[in-house]
This record gives structure tokens, sequence and C-alpha cells, in this order.
């Protein structure tokens, strides 16, 4: 297998993007190829020892930055390191390609150079929700789409249902839908529809979530709108990071909370690293033909790492091939053929 990574993509590219390949490279045999700007990415490569065999670096002299115009910057920067991974995938030269880079920007590039899967109405982003002490779900669609049909959020738990099957190993992964209420007749009209077509599918739909229950593991496969996804995603962020800064500041308020803070302090990383979303690898754009990756913007090593990590089960379980089969045998049922 050939995994293919953006060099320049991320707040802290190349650096850490070169630190989480040469990490990933020790647990692995695959080839990584590593896309960006030569010069630098190989300035970074000289402060390690690795396997030359392993990690190569194809020059892409131009980067899309955070600030530009995701459908511009896809069309215009044809030699920019995003681009040119996304057509390695395409062409059959890599397997699987992984960014930190600008995610509007990854979304189009999918859409463009890749193409949808036939059948997929509208490609979806996705996230890892981490669920202290039980893993994580994952939230689909996380900001993709802001606006949806009814058979968009069932396409949605379809394409969530078999990314955990096949990448997390999990037996029939429960599907919810975010709503406002558990009640069938609660939501609007696309949701209240939305709950019918996934009550009739082959899924483990467990019907309605409401958001108070998302942080408890209800399901696996959360399924939403991109703005209820992304809204249910910051809350969480800015909820969690400010628990953990209050906790830290009440430990350390006085001698006595300093010596508690002492004897708790393994229990305290444990707490930070159920949040930390760098232990749970990236966010698989699916519904793009081919398996395409966002990892976090401000992603370090250990983010790069599991990214790559998880990348692996996504092609070798062939997702995007399970999912265009799903979508054809539900378009046959739906024809009554």
């Amino acid at each position: 297998m050939r995994i293919i990574i953006d060099g320049m993509g991320g707040d802290n590219a190349p650096a850490e993007i070169v630190k989480g390949c040469i990490e990933a490279a020790k647990e692995i045999t695959h080839e990584i190829w590593i896309v960006g700007r030569e010069e630098a990415i190989n300035e970074e490569l000289k402060k390690y020892k690795y396997n030359k065999e392993q990690i190569r670096v194809i020059h892409a002299p131009d980067v899309i930055e955070n600030t530009d115009s995701p459908v511009k910057a896809v069309r215009s920067k044809k030699e920019s390191s995003m681009v040119i991974g996304l057509n390695l995938i395409k062409s059959g030269s890599g397997d699987v390609f992984i960014s930190a880079g600008n995610t509007g920007a990854l979304m189009a590039g999918g859409l463009f150079i890749l193409g949808r899967i036939p059948g997929i109405d509208r490609p979806a982003l996705t996230s890892p929700y981490p669920i202290m002490g039980k893993g994580m779900s994952l939230l689909v669609d996380a900001g993709a789409n802001s606006e949806c049909k009814p058979n968009n959020l069932l396409e949605f738990g379809i394409m969530g249902s078999i990314y955990m099957e096949k990448v997390f190993d999990m037996d029939r992964p429960r599907v919810g839908l975010a709503n406002i209420g558990a009640e069938e007749t609660k939501g609007t009209t696309v949701v209240k529809a939305a709950h019918q077509l996934l009550k009739k599918s082959n899924l483990n739909f467990v019907g309605n979530v409401e958001a108070r229950e998302v942080p408890y593991g209800v399901c696996d496969v959360i399924v939403c709108d991109g703005f209820v996804g992304n809204t249910i995603l910051k809350l969480t962020e800015g909820f969690a990071l400010n628990i953990l800064s209050f906790v830290k500041k009440k430990f350390t308020e006085g001698l006595k909370s300093k010596i508690g803070a002492a004897l708790l302090l393994d229990k305290m990383k444990e707490l930070k690293g159920a949040f930390d979303y760098s232990n749970y690898g990236g966010a698989p754009i699916l519904g793009v033909k081919g398996p395409v990756i966002k990892i976090h913007g401000s992603s370090n090593a250990n983010a790069v790492k599991h990214g790559i990590l998880k990348a692996i089960p996504f092609a070798e379980g062939k997702v995007v091939q399970i999912i265009e089969e799903a979508v054809l045998a539900l378009e046959e049922v739906e024809s009554g053929e």
C-alpha cells in the first residue's frame, strides 16, 4: 500500500507532518509519500533516521492556504501539494490521501478530481467524537452540508456505518439521528422523513438521539446535517476545554490542591487523553471515489501518526467500494428490481 500525505497542509507543516510520518513508519511496512516543497521537507527528514525506501518526497511547489477560496484554489493551484496528492489517488499511484490543509479545498478537490460515488447525492465530512471511557462515535455530517434532504441523511447513515464496521471493526454499529426529542414525531419535516427512511433501512438504527445523550455513547454513528453536526462539535470542544482549564485551575490553588494534583497526575492525563482528538485518527470524507482523510489543521505528530494508522484499514477494507455496492443495492430495492 502507498499512503499519500499532504506535507504542506496545516498549521504545523511540514515539521509535524514529517515527524508523524517517521513515527508511523516505525509501526508499518507500507510506503509513505510526502507531497510538498521538496527542499523544506528534506530539511525536516534530515533530523531523523528512517528507511529511505519507505518514505519518499514528491515535489509540489505550490500550497493551498487556509485563506484561499476552496474552489478557486483547487482550479488554479494545479501544482499544490493537495491537488497533486489527490491526482496521485486518481491515477492509482496512491491508495489513500491524508491532509491537514484547507477543509473546503479538500472537499472541493475530492469532488472535482476524484468525483462522487454514483448514487451519493452529497459527500459528507465526518469527525470522530470522543466518548469518555468508551472510545469514539462517528459524526456525519460535521459541516460540509448545512442543508440536507431526507435521502442525504440516509446516505450519511449508510456510509458512516460501513466506515465504523471496516475501520473500527464494529459489528452492526448503532446509528442514531440527532433530533430535539426521541419521539418519531419530533423535529423538522426533513428530519421526520429521514427517520422513516432510516427505520426502513437495514441499518442498526436506534432512533432519534438528543444532543445530551451523544457524549454518553448512545450510538456509534451520529447522523445529522452539517449545521447541527458542526454546532455539536464546536460546543463539545469548547465545553471540554473549559472543564479541563477549570479543573487545572482548581488543582493549582494552594499547597493542598497541588499535593492532590500530584497524586492524581496519571488520572488527569487520562482525562485529557479522553478529549484528545489526536488519538482517534482523522476524519474520512465519505462519498467521493477515493479514500480521503482530513486531519485537524493544528495536528501534531501524534495526530498525523494516528491519521496514517487509521487510513490503512480505510483503504484495505475497501470502504469506498463497499459504499458503492451498498448504494447500488439501495437503488435496486427502491426501484423494485
